[in-house]
């Protein structure tokens, strides 16, 4: 089983070298093609966005508090500069804070700087593999990185869920196993109208099996239930009512 969250010097290592090939693919793969998951996007308005997203969460970091967005202006100069340049300010941030300062984030987690490391490592590897087909080639995260993922959604993004979207529905604990890495997760229902959370272990309604990756990106909707065909056991309606609903930003 990995142990998650994963060390803060594992995630910037992992954001360099992620976003060093995310990088690389800007600087091969047509610009005007379209992203899959992510219409109408092109590849330019992808790299652009996780530009953006680098360079905003960089100013979070060294202020500790919210700060304007700018998502829209267009890079300047060469796109996979640009966004090489939006990384490196990003690291040097990261680099420069301590995991366990205070900072302001949109999580269900403390308020401290650790979620920053994590979210972007997360951001990045989900574009990463955007981008990968965007370019027509083919990309799987690292099954850690793919693990961490999968419990961020569940650990600090599905605790503030009506942020942008309604809770989804689960009508009894269901199990998610993630068959590579042996990581598993019980979310149970929400009460009052709460969104659903992860608990204690207990016996499910349902189970879903399949490798980490193919359920980070069943939950980011990076792929359709049909397509990864997981192994479900025990009620399906329960599994399938929660994997189909909208869980991320």
């Amino acid at each position: 089983m990995t142990t998650l969250p994963l060390p803060p010097a594992e995630y910037l290592a992992s954001l360099r070298v992620l976003t060093e090939d995310f990088a690389r693919v800007l600087r091969t793969a047509d610009h005007t093609a379209p992203v899959p998951c992510c219409e109408p996007w092109t590849l330019t308005d992808l790299g652009t966005h996780l530009g953006h997203v680098h360079r905003w969460v960089a100013k979070v970091v060294e202020a500790g508090e919210p700060q304007p967005q700018d998502f829209a202006t267009a890079a300047a100069g060469d796109l996979a500069d640009w966004y090489a340049e939006s990384a490196e300010t990003l690291l040097s941030a990261l680099t420069a804070a301590r995991p366990e300062d205070p900072c302001w984030h949109f999580g269900g987690t403390p308020k401290d700087m650790a979620f920053w490391f994590r979210r972007q490592v997360q951001e990045t590897a989900v574009h990463l593999v955007d981008a990968h087909r965007a370019a027509g080639t083919a990309h799987t995260p690292d099954p850690a990185i793919a693990a961490d993922g999968v419990d961020e959604v569940l650990t600090a993004l599905l605790p503030r869920i009506t942020r942008w979207t309604d809770p989804p529905s689960l009508s009894a604990p269901l199990l998610l196993r993630a068959t590579d890495t042996g990581d598993s997760w019980t979310v149970h229902p929400g009460t009052d109208g709460a969104s659903p959370a992860l608990g204690p272990e207990t016996e499910p309604a349902a189970t879903v099996e399949a490798t980490s990756a193919d359920l980070l990106f069943l939950l980011w909707k990076r792929r359709a239930l049909a397509e990864v065909a997981p192994r479900i056991t025990g009620a399906e309606s329960v599994a399938t009512g929660f994997l189909t609903a909208k869980l991320t930003p």
